[in-house]
């Protein structure tokens, strides 16, 4: 866990290391992504497709997708703070209350 510098807002830099986080992760999903179906096209045979209720579908669709949803709840992490936006909420239904 690395410290927060004194000079910053600690909540600011937290929400701005997730989004650098996910930013970096978001590279590197996009390049391995590339690589596998890369090597997928330039090998492609009959042997590279998984057969899905009489579907050849291209084997690198797994990984793309596995790690898709992963990138997806990072990116929710970093740029939708479900936790902020429900006090928010919250917090105006009772000053709408009063």
């Amino acid at each position: 866990m690395q410290h927060t510098p004194t000079d910053k807002d600690p909540i600011l830099w937290e929400i701005a290391q997730k989004r650098a986080g996910f930013k970096k992760s978001f590279a590197i999903y996009v390049f391995v992504n590339i690589f596998l179906w890369a090597i997928w096209f330039f090998t492609k045979s009959s042997s590279n497709y998984v057969e899905t209720k009489g579907y050849n579908i291209p084997w690198p669709i797994w990984p793309t997708l596995g790690c898709g949803i992963a990138i997806a709840l990072q990116y929710v992490g970093a740029y939708i703070s479900p936790k902020s936006l429900s006090a928010e909420r919250e917090y105006d239904k009772l000053k709408g209350k009063e």
